[in-house]
């Protein structure tokens, strides 16, 4: 998948739970954006500390093990990475990203985490593949000096979200915390920076579209739309969309409106 999507590393700093500590008095809240006070604008999506109020979804609740293995129970029995991604390593990941499946209404909550599945569903085959399949490109794009390529590494698609591109390593990797430029194999290979990086990448791009209330069709433009968008492949849209109207059924929420894109 090729995500051209620009990465600005600041914003990446903000939504991350640790990246900063804003000072602030016991009763304010750290705003998504590193700023101190009280009402939801700094104790709502995105607050990062204090007293952040949330909608009392708890994700662990929400996957639950029958979920989250149904999924990978949906591979063939030929799956070659079977048994690579986990709950758990996916649950403590989301430790990491406050707002993840918390932000909005309950139900918007359940439609985020069916909408991330549905993503992961599609682009790992149901848990399949930690890797792109077809790895024809190095996915460097020299537009991008703050994120050199090293030469001898490429940037395909690697984890639950098929991270791809130099910049999007980059960035990914001063987030969480690891060398995104020069060790992008990382991603492809420790299950707890796959996840780490996928809901990254879900925070910057996608989770604000579920929550504003903008549809699963908004997700799906954040993620591949320059490739599938727009009439280019329907089909893929079509198979993200049925995997997302199954997860929300599972979930027992409508999956609202704007599916497509």
């Amino acid at each position: 998948m090729k995500h051209l999507i620009i990465i600005f590393a600041l914003l990446a700093a903000a939504n991350w739970a640790s990246a900063q500590n804003c000072g602030c008095a016991a009763n304010e809240c750290c705003s998504q954006f590193g700023f101190c006070g009280t009402d939801t604008t700094y104790c709502g999506p995105g607050c990062q500390s204090g007293p952040c109020t949330t909608n009392g979804v708890k994700v662990e609740e929400v996957v639950t093990d029958a979920f989250f293995n149904g999924i990978a129970n949906a591979a063939g029995a030929e799956c070659p990475d079977r048994g690579f991604y986990t709950r758990a390593a996916f649950l403590d990941a989301v430790g990491s990203f406050r707002g993840f499946g918390t932000d909005g209404t309950a139900d918007d909550s359940r439609r985020e985490i069916a909408a991330f599945f549905a993503h992961v569903a599609h682009e790992t085959g149901n848990l399949c593949f930690r890797e792109e399949r077809e790895k024809s490109d190095k996915y460097c794009d020299p537009g991008f000096p703050d994120w050199p390529c090293n030469p001898d590494k490429f940037y395909y698609g690697r984890g639950p979200l098929q991270l791809t591109w130099n910049y999007n390593y980059g960035a990914a990797g001063r987030a969480i915390g690891f060398d995104g430029l020069n060790n992008p194999e990382v991603v492809g290979t420790d299950v707890g920076i796959s996840f780490k990086a996928a809901l990254w990448y879900w925070m910057q791009n996608c989770h604000n579209a579920i929550v504003s209330g903008q549809g699963f069709g908004a997700t799906i433009r954040a993620i591949n739309g320059n490739l599938e968008c727009d009439g280019k492949k329907p089909e893929l849209v079509t198979s993200r969309v049925d995997l997302y109207t199954r997860y929300c059924g599972q979930l027992g929420v409508d999956p609202g409106t704007n599916l497509r894109c």
